[in-house]
């Protein structure tokens, strides 16, 4: 059973950022070098803002509390890696998923000051919340969101190593904190929305119009998206239909939200060809049978990533194996001819996210997962950037 698991968990990390193919990327077949200052890799005009992540770049206490750490094996840098984001002024909020061994803390944030491209992450809240193995702790952080009145919603699977020996610590939860005064303010236990083909990935927060707050969690494995009713204490599972679903891989959800306070998610397995949407007014209810409305087709037949929402009506794309950042504002038809290039993409990193937040640009973090799951980072571990979406002026 556990090599199973192990292996369905590899199947889901390895398709999380869109099927990398390296021949899809290489700058060596591609001809294109997208240089700047030399680096292919680095390329965005906003070099003061774009800052560097790493596994080895860690805020600890002390030094001797971060030699303790390596000795006992819970500290390999090279096996930390920033998945997913949210920004809140000047600071960054990062998931960093125990996929391996040796991951010290699974929730952190960065401050985004401007000259410290290469910016220390530190534990967040605190060092005791990071805990491996109690389960009044974090065990491991897929995804974060931060909604409107400053709580952080952290969904903790409570699997670690999935990467290499999935072990189940604890159960899944999902954990809000307050960011004003960094105190953990509830904790929710999944346990019974879950199934045995559960794979939780990605987390949304929604308010409704009476400003009562809904997290809704998409459950690949089960085919299921996850609604909380947080004020009510009440969870519904919407059961998707077979058809939204060719292989249960990576289930993406992007949330929109019209001035007056309409909501709406939009959701689309990675294997899908097709984009499909639900009113948030029929998931905080429950209602799933009749509701789910078929957006239309994928265009140019490509597998997408979904990438994130704009806090408006606006959302991001990518397609499979590609680097190119696209909008598409969902006012409009689902068609090529409305997606918007953003960004042209460089050759190392992949986008995982696309974010609203800092000096009210929109951002991109990218890493090079792919090399992360394919032990193929060396000592210095995966290359993670986080940066202003900005489209250059061709020459």
């Amino acid at each position: 059973k556990m090599t199973t698991q192990l292996l369905l968990l590899l199947a889901l990390i390895s398709t999380v950022l869109g099927g990398y193919s390296p021949s899809s990327s290489s700058a060596d077949e591609s001809g294109s070098t997208n240089s700047i200052g030399g680096s292919k890799c680095d390329k965005n005009p906003l070099g003061e803002l774009t800052f560097q992540l790493s596994g080895s770049s860690l805020h600890w206490p002390c030094e001797s509390t971060k030699n303790i750490y390596v000795q006992s094996g819970r500290y390999v840098p090279r096996n930390v890696i920033v998945t997913r984001a949210q920004l809140q002024k000047d600071a960054a909020f990062v998931a960093l998923p125990r996929y391996k061994q040796g991951v010290p803390f699974t929730l952190g944030k960065v401050n985004l000051k401007k000259g410290e491209c290469l910016t220390k992450i530190a534990p967040y809240p605190c060092w005791a919340i990071q805990e491996e193995g109690n389960c009044q702790a974090l065990q491991s952080v897929v995804d974060i969101a931060v909604d409107q009145n400053g709580l952080l919603w952290a969904l903790d699977v409570g699997i670690v190593n999935t990467l290499e020996q999935p072990i189940r610590r604890c159960g899944p939860k999902i954990v809000a904190i307050n960011t004003a005064n960094n105190k953990v303010v509830k904790s929710i236990d999944l346990s019974d929305l879950v199934t045995s083909e559960s794979r939780l990935q990605f987390i949304v927060v929604d308010y409704s119009k009476d400003n009562k707050p809904f997290v809704y969690v998409a459950d690949a494995g089960a085919r299921s998206i996850l609604v909380y009713d947080i004020t009510g204490n009440k969870s519904y599972r919407i059961v998707l239909p077979k058809a939204t679903a060719p292989t249960t891989d990576v289930l993406y959800v992007a949330l929109t939200s019209k001035p007056d306070g309409t909501s709406t998610l939009f959701f689309s397995y990675l294997s899908s060809s097709r984009l499909y949407s639900i009113k948030g007014e029929y998931l905080r209810v429950g209602q799933g049978a009749g509701s789910i409305i078929d957006v239309g087709p994928k265009p140019y037949g490509k597998q997408a990533v979904l990438l994130g929402a704009d806090g408006g009506t606006s959302l991001f794309f990518r397609y499979k194996g590609e680097n190119d950042i696209y909008l598409w504002d969902s006012e409009t038809c689902f068609k090529a001819a409305n997606l918007q290039e953003v960004q042209r993409g460089g050759d190392c990193r992949l986008s995982t996210q696309v974010l609203p937040g800092h000096k009210r640009f929109m951002w991109a973090l990218e890493s090079n997962f792919h090399d992360f799951i394919s032990d193929r980072t060396g000592c210095n571990g995966a290359s993670i950037v986080l940066h202003p979406v900005v489209k250059e002026c061709d020459d």
